[in-house]
C-alpha cells in the first residue's frame, strides 16, 4: 500500500510531480478504506527531521567540528572573516550530506549556520567597532539606530536573502525560504530604518506584527497549494509558520504579560485560546507553541492571586500540561467541529479539510 511517505519521497526523487502526488493521494483517499488495524494514522505535521540514528550522529559531528572551527576562526581571523569561513564550511559540507547524502537533519543544521554566519559576518564586517562584546549580532543588536545606523542591517539582510536563495536553488532544502523571509524582514526593517528611524523604533512590536502577518500569508499560500500535504510545499509551510508565530505572539502577548493585573492575565489566557482556534482551523501546531510560554505565565499569576503562591509552578504546569494533552487527545474531533461551523467554501480549501 502506497502511503503519503511514498509519494514524498517520490516527488523528492523526481519520479513524479506534485500535481501528480496530490492526485494520487485523493484517488487513495476516494478508493476503498484498509481493513481494520491497518488504517494509517492521521499524522497532521509528517516532518522529515531524522531518517536515522546517522542523523543525529552526524549533526553531532557537525556541531563539535564546526564549533571548535568557529573558536579558532574567530580569535585567528577576527568576527567578520572568522563567520564567513563558518559560511564556507557549512556550504562545502552541504554539498555531501544534503546533496549526495540527502540526510534530513544535517541539512537543517547546516542550513541554519550558514543563514547565521552570512548574516554575522556581514553585520560584524559593516558595524565595526559597533558590535563590539558581541558574539552574535541579533536583529534587536541591528535595530539599534542610533548607534549603529541601517548599514548592517541592511546589508545583513540582503546578504543574506541573496545568499540563502543560492542555497535553496543548489540544495532545496525546505526550511531555506524561512531563512529567506527572515532576511527579507530584516532588509526591510533596515530601509526603514534609513528613512524614518525614530518612527520604526517607536512602531517596531507593530511591524514585527505585520511582519509575521506576512510570513503566515506566505505560510498558508503553501499550505492551501498542497491541503493534502503530500509534497515538499507542506515543509515550506511548516518552518514559514514556525518563523511567523513569535513574530505575532511575541510583541502582543509581551506587552501584556508585563503590564500585570487580573485583566492582562485574562486577556493573555483569550488570545492564547484564540490561538488554539487558528491553529486547529489550519491544522499547524506551531502558531500555538509560541504562546505557551505566555499561557503558563499567565496561569501562574492566576493561581498566585488564588492564595496558593507556594504552589505557583507545579499547579501551572499542571494546567498548562493538562490542556496540551487534552488538546492533542481531542485535535481531531476538535477541528472536525470547528470546520463544520467555518464557511464551506474556507472549510474545503484548508488543508485536510476533515468534517467539512
Amino acid at each position: 500500500m502506497i502511503t503519503i511517505d511514498h509519494l514524498r519521497r517520490a516527488v523528492a526523487e523526481g519520479i513524479i510531480t506534485d500535481v501528480q502526488a496530490n492526485a494520487l493521494d485523493r484517488l487513495a483517499r476516494s478508493g476503498a478504506m484498509p481493513p481494520p488495524g491497518l488504517e494509517e494514522p492521521r499524522d497532521d505535521e509528517r516532518l522529515r527531521f531524522v531518517s536515522g540514528f546517522a542523523d543525529i550522529f552526524v549533526t553531532l559531528g557537525l556541531f563539535l567540528f564546526l564549533g571548535a572551527c568557529a573558536h579558532f576562526g574567530l580569535s585567528a581571523l577576527g568576527p567578520a572573516a572568522g563567520y564567513a569561513l563558518i559560511a564556507v564550511l557549512a556550504w562545502g559540507l552541504a554539498e555531501f550530506f544534503t546533496l549526495r547524502r540527502r540526510m534530513a537533519l544535517p541539512s537543517i543544521v547546516l542550513l541554519v549556520l550558514f543563514a547565521l554566519a552570512v548574516q554575522s559576518s556581514v553585520a560584524f564586517g559593516l558595524a565595526g567597532s559597533g558590535l563590539a562584546g558581541s558574539s552574535w549580532p541579533t536583529l534587536f543588536d541591528l535595530m539599534t539606530a542610533d548607534r549603529l545606523g541601517p548599514a548592517p542591517l541592511i546589508g545583513s539582510g540582503l546578504a543574506t536573502l541573496a545568499l540563502v536563495t543560492l542555497h535553496y536553488r543548489r540544495f532545496a532544502v525546505p526550511i531555506t525560504v524561512a531563512a529567506g523571509a527572515a532576511s527579507l524582514c530584516a532588509l526591510l526593517f533596515g530601509v526603514l530604518l534609513a528613512v524614518a528611524p525614530d518612527l520604526t523604533l517607536a512602531a517596531r512590536k507593530g511591524l514585527f506584527i505585520a511582519a509575521g502577518l506576512g510570513v503566515f500569508a506566505l505560510a498558508m499560500r503553501f499550505d492551501l497549494s498542497d491541503p493534502a500535504r503530500v509534497t515538499r510545499r507542506t515543509d515550506i509551510a511548516f518552518w514559514l509558520h514556525l518563523l511567523a508565530a513569535p513574530l505575532i505572539v511575541h510583541p502582543i502577548l509581551g506587552n501584556l504579560t508585563a503590564g500585570g493585573g487580573q485583566a492582562a492575565t485574562l486577556g493573555v489566557l483569550a488570545i492564547v485560546l484564540g490561538l488554539a482556534g487558528i491553529a486547529l482551523a489550519v491544522d499547524r501546531r506551531a502558531l500555538l507553541v509560541s504562546g505557551l510560554v505566555y499561557a503558563g505565565i499567565a496561569l501562574g499569576s492566576l493561581v498566585r492571586d488564588a492564595g496558593f503562591a507556594g504552589s505557583t509552578i507545579p499547579l501551572s504546569l499542571l494546567t498548562l500540561g493538562a490542556f496540551i494533552l487534552a488538546l492533542s487527545a481531542g485535535w481531531h474531533p476538535l477541528r472536525a467541529l470547528l470546520l463544520r461551523a467555518l464557511p464551506r467554501p474556507l472549510a474545503v480549501r484548508l488543508p485536510h479539510p476533515i468534517g467539512a
